[in-house]
């Protein structure tokens, strides 16, 4: 007679916490659940053939803008087309599959990767030492301020305030507040850039550090920027740069050597991860000796040839994130490093800058820019003249989308009026550059001709506007039966 096996049992301990038991698989047709809480009847799904499954989706899927479908000049974003070496080497199952708790003598592959990015990173920026931890731009942001807050307690003089220009980042004032500090604005300068008698008059002792974004949002870099160091570095406080703007500065210069004390980097945006749709991200902080004990934990050790974990740090901030981090996209950019070498991401500054004034150079005559200097990866125009026909910037991204083109940003920075953020990225060809900006000197002449198109846009677009802050204040999460009518309907009438 046979023997029924007994189900498996899988036991996990993990440091620090009690060991816990998952019950095995049990038997087709047999569940866990009460009694009380199955299903009498069967769910209403609706019986279609796979091959109308199959079209629905991909018809869907066509619908969709994306950097591989699109130029997708969204200013400040940095949505370059992302090699499909990254992608496949990304999925590969022994970094896809890998566990967060394996034991780190069974991944040391993985560790010597981390640890080789790391080096890369500081290589790239300058800096002393880089965490990985941190899961998008924001979280970066997060924890270098954090580190900020660590640094001056240690020192029994802490700081209560932060300095930040007026056309920074969003993030970076809601980051500064959420980590316990008072924010504090600097104006901008005649010339677009951080005024150092603004930035003078504002230094206290009560400073913690100045948040500054290099090139800025407006596309200029900060020349004075040693100055400000300097500056700021005398009154004792720190310099933190936004890098979220960095493809524009790869193997051009590093922010280390302009006297930066700690920086985030947009993984997802300078070193090639798909990041619409929010996600993933990674916001890596680079640090200088000086603050490299403040780094969370655990910390990559290489001992002889072996990896390891060090979990222990009597000054570090803690854990900003479970387990490694967003594992794929630091794969992804460790991939892009590789493959292209120093001189490679040096030439992807370089095409960025080109690409950015050759459009400005196009289209200002048009749409004015404001701080019309010489730029880095991105211009900010104003289309403050077409408001005189009833136009807005608004009107102008959505007509854009009938044209085949997904929108800049639009109004950001808000030192400019209707302004329109417009960043063309490196992989861009002059034909889709030219093909571009035909569009919004026609997308001009229509404001001026025949208004109703372009406040009414889009036109060719499966929907019309969107009710948008209802969409992300009141989203719809419930299937709706076909034939019956929506609960909710987000589409406006043109």
């Amino acid at each position: 007679m046979a023997l029924k096996p007994e189900p498996l049992i899988f036991e996990r301990s993990v440091p620090g916490r009690r060991a816990y038991r998952l019950p095995a698989p049990t038997a087709a047709g047999e569940t866990l659940l009460p009694e009380e809480h199955r299903r009498q009847d069967a769910p209403p799904l609706p019986e279609v053939a796979e091959l109308d499954v199959v079209r629905h989706f991909t018809r869907l899927s066509q619908l969709n803008f994306s950097v591989d479908t699109q130029f997708y000049p969204l200013g400040s974003c940095t949505m370059k087309y992302n090699p499909k070496l990254n992608e496949r080497i990304a999925s590969w199952s022994r970094f896809a599959q890998m566990h967060p708790m394996q034991p780190a003598p069974t991944v040391q592959g993985f560790l010597r990767l981390l640890d080789e990015l790391e080096q890369a990173l500081c290589r790239i920026t300058g800096m002393a030492a880089f965490t990985l931890q941190p899961a998008a731009g924001a979280q970066g942001e997060l924890t270098g301020l954090k580190i900020i807050r660590a640094h001056h307690r240690l020192k029994r003089k802490p700081r209560s305030t932060i300095l930040i220009p007026d056309s920074a980042h969003g993030t970076n004032p809601a980051s500064a507040a959420l980590s316990g500090f008072r924010v504090v604005e600097l104006t901008s300068g005649a010339n677009g850039r951080l005024d150092l008698e603004e930035l003078r008059a504002k230094l206290s002792d009560d400073v913690a550090a100045v948040m500054l974004t290099n090139p800025n949002t407006l596309g200029l870099f900060e020349r004075d920027i040693a100055a400000i160091a300097q500056l700021v570095h005398s009154r004792g406080a720190l310099v933190y740069m936004d890098g979220a703007n960095m493809n524009a500065l790869l193997g051009i210069v590093r922010p280390g050597d302009m006297g930066v004390d700690l920086l985030q980097l947009n993984l997802h945006k300078t070193f090639s991860t798909p990041h619409g749709g929010g996600g993933p991200g990674a916001g890596p902080v680079g640090v200088t000796k000086a603050l490299e004990d403040f780094l969370p934990v655990p910390r990559v050790r290489k001992a002889g040839t072996r990896f390891r974990w060090e979990e222990r740090s009597t000054r570090s901030i803690g854990r900003v994130h479970g387990f490694y981090g967003n594992t794929g996209v630091l794969v992804r950019a460790y991939v892009y490093i590789r493959t292209l070498g120093r001189e490679g991401l040096q030439r992807v500054s370089r095409a960025a800058l080109i690409n950015a004034n050759y459009l400005k150079a196009r289209l200002s005559k048009t749409f004015p820019v404001p701080f019309d200097q010489h730029c880095l990866h991105e211009f900010v125009a104003s289309l403050k003249p077409l408001k005189a026909s009833g136009v807005t910037a608004w009107d102008v991204a959505k007509r854009l989308l009938d044209y085949g083109f997904y929108a800049p940003t639009v109004y950001f920075p808000l030192v400019v009026d209707e302004a329109f953020m417009i960043e063309p990225t490196e992989t861009e060809s002059k034909e889709t550059l030219d093909a571009f900006a035909d569009a919004l000197l026609r997308i001009a002449d229509e404001a001026r001709t025949r208004p109703e198109l372009v406040t009414h846009a889009p036109q060719q677009m499966p929907v019309a506007r969107l009710d948008e802050v209802k969409a992300a204040r009141e989203p719809d999460l419930r299937w709706t039966p076909a034939g019956a009518p929506d609960p909710h309907p987000l589409v406006t009438a043109p």
